[in-house]
């Protein structure tokens, strides 16, 4: 499908030698390599080799250029990941953009999805919760104030852990493992990886906003349909112009994930209703009625409200 067929010890640029692999999605592998001039781990990002790809990657790299740069204007900017380098390869498939990020010496890796599998049944702990979210708005208002960037994909998978403790480091494999799985919910409280979670000072972990390879700038939407289903914003299930709010509500579903350990929308198709149309249900369901101007503007209106909406 276009991505790069990577193999533990291949060398990227020269420098680069990849340890094993971190995650894949859609668009990217992610690798854990060592950085052999200064001895130190990065996370490369290996973009798929398909047309339009490199398109899209260009906007990322210019995305990440923008954060990199009010990084040194705001300290807020601690709360998201950085751009170390990027540059192009040649491999079986064509052109691969490459995107590095450090490792520090604090452990950098596994996802809030992979936490939250452990604590399912009745979420994670509320002060974790509070503290975790204050990190994750601040970086998103550093995103819209300073970079004028709305990160369009807020979701578990792409915040990050990020910690000093060594209980952390020594589960750092474990749950690398689990982000790569695609049944994320792990063993519960009597697993051997739950009962190490269960004795993880969570206070001790910070969190990180990760992956922009869906944003884009404030002044200039790249796409339509932005955002992972269940944390989709209402104004662009109903195809409307969306801003920086959009990340806003996708964090307000990830809140109550957090604190309960369900999704607050998870529609499904119908026989005569697509997805979307079910999750628009579900959120007057929850919230009330649609305010008529924002309704009617839809274009599937006719066809769900009444003239008094």
């Amino acid at each position: 499908g276009g991505h790069h067929p990577t193999w533990e010890g291949e060398v990227f640029n020269m420098r680069y030698q990849a340890l094993r692999k971190l995650g894949c999605g859609t668009f990217a592998t992610v690798w854990l390599c060592q950085d052999t001039r200064r001895k130190k781990h990065v996370a490369v990002k290996v973009l798929k080799s398909r047309e339009g790809f490199a398109e899209a990657a260009q906007d990322e790299v210019a995305l990440l250029h923008c954060v990199s740069s009010m990084k040194k204007k705001d300290q807020a900017g601690e709360n998201i990941i950085s751009l170390l380098d990027n540059f192009r390869m040649i491999g079986e498939n064509g052109f691969h953009i490459l995107l590095l990020r450090v490792l520090q010496r604090w452990v950098l890796g596994p996802s809030l999805r992979c936490l939250m599998g452990n604590y399912t049944a009745q979420g994670l702990p509320l002060p974790f919760v509070k503290k975790s979210l204050q990190q994750v708005l601040a970086g998103l208002h550093f995103l819209h104030k300073r970079c004028r960037i709305i990160h369009a994909d807020i979701k578990p998978e792409n915040i990050l852990l990020y910690g000093q403790a060594k209980s952390l480091q020594r589960l750092l494999p474990d749950m690398l493992d689990c982000d790569q799985r695609t049944d994320l919910r792990l063993k519960g409280p009597g697993g051997d990886l739950g009962n190490r979670l269960e004795e993880l000072d969570l206070m001790s972990i910070e969190v990180k906003i990760a992956d922009l390879g869906s944003a884009c700038w404030t002044y200039k939407p790249f796409s339509k349909e932005i955002q992972t289903q269940p944390y989709r914003a209402l104004e662009v299930l109903l195809g409307l112009d969306y801003g920086t709010p959009a990340d806003i509500w996708s964090t307000g579903c990830l809140a109550f994930e957090m604190a309960t350990g369900e999704c607050l929308f998870d529609p499904q198709p119908g026989k005569y209703f697509s997805r979307d149309d079910d999750h628009v249900a579900r959120i007057i369901e929850l919230l009330g009625r649609i305010p008529p101007q924002i309704a009617f503007s839809w274009n599937k209106s006719t066809k769900f409200f009444s003239r008094p909406g």
